[in-house]
């Protein structure tokens, strides 16, 4: 189950690029059967052919398997974040069976709101049943982050699999519209968003396929006007909103997962579900602005016999929140953006983050992907998907709302990098009634 983090900004970076840039480290390995066979033509066989001289080792510094790192191009592109350009210098490194176990990847990078800024990530997988992670860095203005993640038993092979979250954010790009179905776009707004949140999820597993899991967050979070010269600042047209201010919330969340899928990071067949009900508010649950909510994820991946290399994924969610008062504008139900999160956020590619939001939300999500070609790298197998998707959404202020009524709907294509078995890489492109939008990141977006 995804660890829930409400306000984003937490040091993505191209993955894609760095799984490009290391195939590149290497020759390129095609079976294409193209060379001919000359040891069979008839007449006596020709003098060997005096041998060449050696070679330097390792084709010398042209040979880029033989750099300490690969100097990848920075390309980020967000709905709201505009443009960022740098250079993300990357260190990727494999184990015996040519699997990749760590991505180092600091960069330096200028965004034109936020000036030069830089990050340093690592990205550590010791084995399929654990991974962690830790992103720092900060901009010349505004922007700061620091983000730890860890889990273990993934595979659930024991009774227990722990995922646990630690992140300190301060993202000055979070826009808000208002509340509803059919707020416009003209209607945006900016603020500053900076949240301390500790996370921790313990499951019990009942089998490989049954867990019961339990999750706790604490979060101290804090809404100040936006500095982006060009977006009115939240509180010039919302000053009464809910959430801007200070709020300390505390989470208790139960979920019942049910899951057949035949891997977590990239899968190919199965299907996975979760039930989940809890209750969030201020101050372990002492204040005026306690709520509940509760909620439905299901999604699954079909191969497709007709199509070699080809799987159906399909994603629905739903989330009400039943009771409630003076909910935080950013704990309501959400649609927008690249990434569905159970329990939280969900994704519709062609707009920027949450760009809808109300109490309730129902969304559903087809792609198709398709390998489009696979190559060996030096170290390494890299497979490319193309993916064409549908994404649909709405939200509404109540939970009698026709879902198939008044639905936003995305349609867009997909590139995925995949160095298995646990490294995702993406570029999607989505285009909706406000126009196009292209979001990189890691992990496929469900």
């Amino acid at each position: 189950m995804t660890i829930i983090s409400t306000i984003r900004g937490v040091g993505r970076f191209p993955v894609m690029s760095c799984l490009l840039a290391f195939a590149c480290s290497g020759s390129l390995v095609f079976s294409s059967g193209a060379c001919a066979d000359t040891a069979n033509i008839d007449g006596p066989a020709p003098a060997p052919a005096p041998a060449p001289a050696a070679p330097t080792p390792n084709g010398g510094w042209l040979d880029v398997s033989t750099w300490p790192l690969i100097p990848v191009p920075e390309i980020g592109v967000d709905p709201d974040s505009g443009v960022t350009l740098g250079v993300l210098p990357t260190w990727l490194h494999t184990n015996d069976q040519h699997e990749i176990t760590r991505i180092i990847a600091p960069d330096l990078s200028h965004n034109p709101y936020f000036g030069v800024g830089g990050n340093f990530r690592v990205f550590e997988y010791p084995s399929s049943d654990e991974q962690w992670s830790i992103v720092t860095g900060m901009k010349e203005r505004v922007e700061r982050t620091f983000d730890y993640e860890f889990q273990k038993g993934r595979l659930r092979d024991s009774n227990w699999t722990f995922n646990s979250s630690l992140i300190y954010d301060r993202s000055g790009t979070p826009r808000f519209y208002g509340i509803g179905n059919s707020s416009l776009l003209s209607d945006a707004t900016n603020y500053t968003a900076s949240q301390v949140l500790g996370q921790a999820q313990v499951g019990y597993n009942l089998n490989h396929t049954w867990q019961l899991q339990y999750t706790t967050r604490v979060r101290r979070m804090e809404i100040t006007p936006g500095t982006l010269a060009k977006v009115p600042s939240i509180g010039t047209r919302y000053p009464d909103e809910n959430g801007i201010g200070v709020t300390n919330e505390v989470l208790n969340q139960l979920a019942l997962v049910y899951d057949t899928r035949d891997d977590q990071t990239i899968p190919t067949r199965g299907t996975q579900w979760a039930a989940y009900a809890g209750v969030n508010g201020h101050n372990a649950a002492i204040s005026d602005s306690i709520y509940s909510m509760a909620g439905f994820d299901a999604r699954t991946f079909v191969p497709i016999s007709a199509l070699p290399d080809t799987t159906l994924a399909a994603h629905a969610s739903v989330r009400y929140l039943p009771s409630g008062h003076k909910i935080p504008f950013y704990d309501l139900s959400s649609i927008g953006g690249d990434e569905s999160d159970i329990g939280g956020e969900q994704m519709l590619r062609g707009f920027g983050q949450d760009r809808f939001v109300d109490r309730d939300s129902y969304s559903a999500t087809f792609e198709l992907r398709h390998r489009a070609f696979s190559f060996d790298a030096a170290a390494s197998h890299v497979d490319v998907e193309v993916a064409p998707f549908v994404d649909l959404g709405r939200v509404s202020s109540h939970a009698d709302v026709d879902p198939f009524s008044s639905l936003h709907k995305v349609f867009g294509v997909g590139f995925r990098g995949i160095a298995r078995p646990s490294v995702v890489g993406y570029v999607d492109i989505g285009y909706g009634t406000e126009g196009a939008a292209v979001f990189t990141g890691i992990n496929y977006p469900f």
